[in-house]
């Protein structure tokens, strides 16, 4: 039994190292001498629209909170959510009952004020007329110094009197003018037209409010004729955003259509995000406000936006697969006995990484730095290095990025040649 086993093994070993062999011999006949597989692509002259992506969410450009100013139960509830108001509209009533009741003593109150005015009115005539009375007989000596000094501090009690009735009338008009408002209060209207968008309150429910802070919020009314969509832009990208830069806006709810906006507002304060921490993001609010009308938008909905921040028409261009980034130093000479420290230190400083492109050339892959532009989502400019009919080797990623050198044989890979140019037709 152990015989048949190890002759078994022996089998499969053998077969295992026959299949190795001739995927071995078919990769190297693929390769023919050692040349690798690639695809190219003409340079040519393009329209190039740079853009910076976002996300965020739709939202009215006027858009108005509702809250109670006075505390009571809501007796007349006159909208629903998705009802369309007019400005002035009476959307909610609380119950005045305290109200009315504490209206009723400020009359009161004033009432009463009213008529001690006239009470200390008439004290200080009567006591006007008596100290001109002392006066005269002071004048003819019948009165005493004494008798006149009184005379004229009661005088003058009476007008300090009649001055603090004139006051408290003054006080209990303002708090019963405070109370009037107060009960105007209990009757809500809406300050604009729009939509309501938002209600959180039910009849019979009961709300708090005061004259110096917004109270329970009961509602919100929204202005959906003029829409934006509001988005966080990337700290590295909002350098390039302007304010009217052209945008298409895609909104989630409203699928395979795509909206025009323009750049409205651009905030200068950042949002950060997992502050502290090694994922911490800091991103920009940006406004866009939609050119195109839609009724099925709604506050709240989620959207994808395309920032046109800057576009150049007839440039060399190459696609973006095709530019990879090198060290600067692949074209420096080996002697580096003859470099000294202080111009290594100094070239370390200078030197940076460099984009460069293959050009196919007779079989052969010729690196060639380049100058780069602004790009889109499928071709980076060129400003120089490259020059209209060039053929440039675009893929495949590997090869670009890792396996190519200066002088590496290719052969041009014609299965992958065509899966790129239908890629390429499709995105045109």
């Amino acid at each position: 039994m152990a015989k048949k086993k190890s002759k078994k093994t022996l089998i499969i070993v053998i077969n295992i190292i026959v299949v190795a062999a001739i995927v071995v011999i078919i990769s190297i006949t693929k390769q023919g001498n050692g040349a690798i597989d690639v695809t190219t692509s003409n340079v040519e002259k393009r329209t190039i629209t740079q853009t910076v992506s976002a996300i965020g969410t739709i939202e009215p450009e006027t858009e108005v909170k509702v809250s109670s100013q006075t505390s009571g139960e809501i007796i007349y509830l006159g909208v629903k959510e998705g009802d369309t108001v007019k400005a002035n509209q009476l959307l909610v009533r609380i119950k005045p009952d305290i109200i009315d009741a504490q209206l009723k003593q400020m009359e009161a109150s004033a009432e009463a004020s009213k008529m001690d005015i006239a009470t200390r009115e008439a004290e200080k005539d009567k006591l006007k007329a008596e100290l001109t009375r002392i006066t005269e007989l002071f004048k003819k000596e019948f009165a005493s110094q004494k008798e006149l000094d009184i005379a004229k501090a009661a005088y003058e009690q009476s007008v300090s009197g009649y001055k603090s009735s004139m006051a408290r009338y003054e006080q209990a008009l303002a708090a019963l003018q405070q109370t009037k408002r107060e009960q105007e209060r209990t009757s809500i209207f809406t300050p604009m037209g729009g939509v309501v968008t938002s209600l959180s309150v039910e009849m019979g429910e009961k709300v708090v409010g005061t004259g110096m802070m917004a109270g329970t919020e009961m509602m919100r009314v929204s202005d959906l004729s003029v829409m934006n969509a509001v988005v966080e832009v990337d700290e590295n990208d909002i350098v390039m955003v302007s304010i009217g830069d052209t945008a298409m806006i895609e909104v989630d709810a409203i699928p395979d259509k795509k909206y025009k906006g323009v750049v409205l507002e651009i905030g200068h304060s950042a949002i950060s995000a997992s502050q502290g921490t090694q994922d911490q993001v800091v991103n920009f609010k940006v406004k866009i406000r939609f050119i195109d009308e839609e009724p099925k938008l709604r506050p709240g909905m989620s959207c994808n936006v395309d920032i046109n921040t800057e576009t150049k028409y007839n440039v060399i261009a190459v696609p973006l697969q095709a530019v990879t980034i090198r060290d600067a130093k692949l074209d420096a000479q080996p002697d580096l006995m003859k470099e000294t420290t202080t111009d290594k230190k100094k070239n370390d400083v200078n030197e940076k990484p460099q984009s460069i492109v293959f050009i196919y050339n007779n079989g052969k892959a010729k690196l060639t730095k380049v100058e780069t532009g602004i790009s889109d989502k499928g071709f980076i400019e060129i400003k120089s290095g490259l020059s209209e009919g060039d053929k440039v080797i675009s893929g495949t990623f590997l090869a670009v990025s890792k396996l190519l050198n200066d002088g590496s044989p290719v052969k041009i890979d014609s299965l992958g040649k065509k899966k790129f140019d239908k890629n390429k037709m499709m995105e045109k």
